[in-house]
């Protein structure tokens, strides 16, 4: 009689009254090692009732379970859903499925997060992580598996490491700026302690800025979340330094910071392109429709994702190299907001 449920590997076993090995036999193409007679019956017993093996079974019986562990910092950032994306499409490809862990930012969670999704049996890790502290060095070296690092290095991680090249992409943007007219820079970011992509980044602005010295000059400021006052501020005294006939500009250090400043231009009662110049690192969709449209740094997000991804694929089929460094190329997309306009006077806002 045929079961209620699904079907088990037991219940084809028992219909063709063979043994459970010889149905698995037979799952795993070794169709050779049972006559005729016997292969006919598993044949039939699993049409009857329908069965299909579990992927994961089948996986695990060859000693990998063709899954990914994808762990990301913050899924609400726009930036690891696109890499996310990228990293599932050529995990799919490869024939392997992407399992998420999200840490919300909370960076005790790494070690939990690993320890979970290695529980699942993944076969390695992509891991867009904070970057802070040895749980994840030590917890990925206890595993065992393969990782792949993308955006945020770990100190004491030897592994691939995936990420937009933040020099060329910063050379870019001040070069940009530079060449606009704008002489007084502010570079805006969210703190940098413990997130090596944020401090990479500053340090290439101040390269920068250093390369045009002394006719351009610029300055740093840290934005935390909750503290408007002290970004209104910053834009201010940015603006009170323009008033020597400097034209002055920001640079955010992604689309978090981008909101927060297009936040402030609104409380301040300025526009971009007319009152401060801006350029910022991300390219999320709404950038176009705030002002004159915000010009943007957009990374390769798709092909960041695909190549984490890649790069884990070849370590799971044998690859013994060397870690690797891929930086990829940002593309600077210029909109209103830091092309030369007509100039005007100026307003203080409140």
């Amino acid at each position: 009689m045929k079961p209620t449920g699904r079907a088990t590997i037991a219940d084809v076993a028992e219909a063709a009254g063979v043994s459970k090995a010889t149905v698995s036999r037979f799952f795993n193409h070794r169709e050779r090692l049972l006559s005729p007679d016997i292969a006919a019956r598993v044949e039939v017993a699993i049409a009857k009732l329908g069965y299909s093996p579990s992927p994961m079974a089948q996986a695990l019986s060859h000693g990998r379970s063709r899954l990914v562990g994808l762990i990301v910092a913050d899924i609400t950032n726009p930036y690891s859903v696109a890499v996310l994306r990228g990293a599932e499409k050529a995990c799919q490809d490869a024939g392997y499925l992407v399992m998420l862990f999200n840490l919300g930012n909370e960076s005790e969670r790494e070690r939990e997060a690993i320890d979970a999704l290695a529980g699942y049996q993944v076969d390695g890790f992509i891991l867009n992580t904070l970057g802070r502290g040895s749980n994840v060095v030590d917890a990925v070296t206890l595993h065992g598996k393969p990782a792949v690092l993308v955006d945020r290095r770990h100190a004491g991680m030897h592994t691939d490491f995936v990420s937009l090249d933040n020099d060329a992409a910063m050379a870019a943007t001040c070069g940009h700026l530079v060449e606009g007219g704008y002489r007084e820079l502010l570079y805006v970011t969210e703190p940098q302690k413990g997130v090596s992509s944020r401090r990479e980044r500053t340090a290439a602005f101040g390269t920068c800025v250093a390369a045009h010295e002394p006719r351009v000059a610029g300055e740093v400021f840290e934005s935390v979340e909750g503290e408007t006052d002290a970004l209104d501020e910053a834009l201010r005294a940015l603006r009170r330094r323009a008033r020597r006939g400097r034209r002055a500009a920001v640079v955010a250090g992604n689309a978090v910071v981008t909101l927060r400043i297009a936040q402030a231009m609104a409380r301040l009662g300025w526009q971009f392109g007319a009152d401060l110049g801006f350029v910022g690192f991300d390219d999320p969709e709404w950038a176009s429709l705030i002002g004159p449209g915000l010009s943007t740094v957009a990374q390769p997000t798709d092909a960041i994702g695909r190549a984490a991804a890649t790069c884990l694929i070849e370590r799971l089929r044998g690859l013994d190299a060397p870690a690797r460094q891929l930086l990829l190329p940002g593309e600077l997309v210029v909109r209103g907001s830091s092309r030369v306009v007509s100039r005007r006077a100026p307003h203080e806002g409140r």
